[in-house]
């Protein structure tokens, strides 16, 4: 299996629990964060910078007091990955260096 093979329900199930910040939402996975708007414009701008060097990208929805991640493997055909979860780890610490709060219930 390679980082962009499509996962198992069964594969996504237990890929989720080692994520608890982030929620399923069809084929993609989503997390909130809340976050004043100009820290999460630098929050976006680490991010960004990692996704740049692992070649995957989120969505981002950009609030005055949140930012919103989803992620998905489009060259999967929109499915979710091992790609996807990796990137939500990394986002997740990149979260808790800016002292963004998660918003599990969100």
């Amino acid at each position: 299996m390679t980082v962009a093979d499509p996962l198992s329900e069964a594969e996504i199930a237990t890929h989720l629990e080692n994520v608890p910040n982030w929620r399923r939402v069809g084929d993609s996975i989503t997390a909130a964060y809340r976050i004043r708007y100009h820290g999460g414009v630098a929050m976006i701008v680490h991010v960004a910078d990692i996704e740049r060097l692992i070649s995957h990208h989120a969505d981002i929805d950009l609030r005055w007091d949140h930012v919103r991640f989803t992620v998905t493997t489009h060259d999967a055909g929109y499915k979710l990955t091992l790609a996807d979860f990796d990137l939500a780890q990394r986002i997740d610490k990149i979260a808790h260096a800016h002292e963004a709060v998660s918003l599990v219930d969100d």
